[in-house]
């Protein structure tokens, strides 16, 4: 259902994201220790810098995840009008 306002009421698949995130994460922790090992302190603090980049996003999707059905809504309920601000 396509109502116009698609980019305001846009829902974001909030699992995967959070999957992908949490792999990013895993990845980049793992390199960030290996190029330490192996003495290469830039590819380690460029790993480090998205290991926290990922952290972050783990972070906000995790609590939009709690926040519940007005950030996860399901396929039944359809695009919600966002609030008016005043």
């Amino acid at each position: 259902m396509r109502t116009g306002n698609e980019p305001l009421t846009a829902r974001s698949p909030l699992r995967l994201r959070f999957w992908l995130s949490l792999w990013g994460l895993v990845w980049a922790a793992g390199g960030a220790a290996v190029f330490s090992l192996a003495e290469r302190p830039g590819w380690a603090a460029a790993c480090a810098a998205v290991v926290v980049l990922a952290a972050v996003d783990l972070g906000v999707v995790v609590h939009h995840i709690h926040q519940g059905p007005h950030y996860q809504p399901g396929p039944d309920i359809p695009p919600y009008e966002p609030p008016r601000s005043r």
